[in-house]
């Protein structure tokens, strides 16, 4: 359980990664604008919860693990490569370990995957839906109860808006806005401001 909310949504085409902007430092806020989706792949990409410096030595450790892979093989890693090789980084670290909860997302030659990776080097593939940090229990809520197979682009990213907001209404580690990353065969794209502030404004305040 850390001071954030992350959400991994797999939708017909592709997958949604998205999270909030907060960082805190006990009960101060350190950041509004914290940075917490890393893109590792050209179609795969990498939230964080957790300690901000574990958090982007990975990312950077995973990005240059993934160059490295398209370099030597000459095709890009897949979805579930890329989560295994960060399980395997995180579990030759457990005595000292990196304190991070992380979801690993994107779209290979096998189709969109979200991949759930813990401190310890646990690496579960997740079907459909999951969030992690501490307003994950307010941000499962909406996305049980909402969430349904093949659902459209514009659809997933309003479920992950919601969730999110929903976590940033009652968890205390959570809130400043939202980051959302949409990722499918064709594209890794980072919505921007004006698009977010569309799908803010139809979802419950």
């Amino acid at each position: 359980m850390k001071g954030t909310t992350t959400i991994g949504l797999v939708y017909s085409e592709g997958v949604i990664l998205a999270t909030e902007k907060r960082a805190t430092m006990g009960y101060m806020i350190a950041s509004k604008k914290a940075k917490k989706v890393y893109q590792v792949a050209d179609r795969i990409g990498m939230t964080t919860a957790g300690g901000v410096g574990d958090a982007q030595q990975l990312a950077r450790i995973l990005t240059v693990e993934c160059s490295l892979y398209q370099i030597r093989r000459s095709r890009s890693i897949t979805v579930g490569a890329a989560s295994t090789l960060l399980s395997n980084y995180l579990n030759q670290n457990r005595y000292f370990p990196y304190y991070v909860q992380l979801l690993v997302g994107g779209v290979d030659e096998h189709g969109p995957s979200v991949f759930s990776v813990d401190a310890m080097g646990g690496a579960t593939k997740e079907e459909e839906i999951v969030s992690t940090g501490s307003g994950s229990p307010m941000a499962y809520g909406v996305l049980e109860d909402r969430f349904k197979s093949g659902m459209t682009e514009d659809e997933a990213i309003d479920l992950s808006i919601r969730g999110l907001k929903a976590a940033m209404k009652r968890d205390a580690g959570s809130g400043e806005g939202v980051h959302v990353v949409v990722i499918t065969k064709d594209h890794y794209k980072e919505l921007d401001e004006a698009t977010l502030k569309k799908y803010l404004a139809q979802t419950p305040a």
